[in-house]
């Protein structure tokens, strides 16, 4: 289980999986200057409710791994999640959808 911290004091645990993927989306927008909301569920031992943070040039993301190998790539997955950060709502983890096998690639990168 690895652990995503914004500004030092607000963290939240996300598997070493999914954490990859939205590490991936959020350095892609912050490369072009694409400030966006982060949204996560809340784990039900401290309530359970949903915390929402705005993510900019000018935050202090830390993206801490439990394992030392780096996760295979679902594309789809991280397709599915740049739509979700460039949408009002912004991005939240999505349930990783299967693969979209290589000769259905389109070539799009985030």
């Amino acid at each position: 289980m690895g652990r995503f911290i914004y500004e030092e004091d607000t963290r939240v645990d996300i598997d070493d999986r999914a954490l990859h993927h939205l590490q991936l989306v959020m350095t892609s927008k912050l490369r072009r200057g694409e400030p966006f909301a982060f949204s996560w569920k809340e784990d039900a031992r401290s309530g359970g409710g949903r915390t929402s943070v705005w993510v900019h040039s000018g935050s202090s993301l830390v993206f801490v791994f439990s394992g030392s190998r780096q996760p295979s790539l679902n594309r789809a997955w991280v397709d599915e999640l740049s739509s979700a950060a460039n949408s009002p709502s912004g991005l939240r983890l999505l349930p990783e959808p299967a693969p979209v096998p290589a000769s259905a690639d389109s070539g799009v990168r985030a």
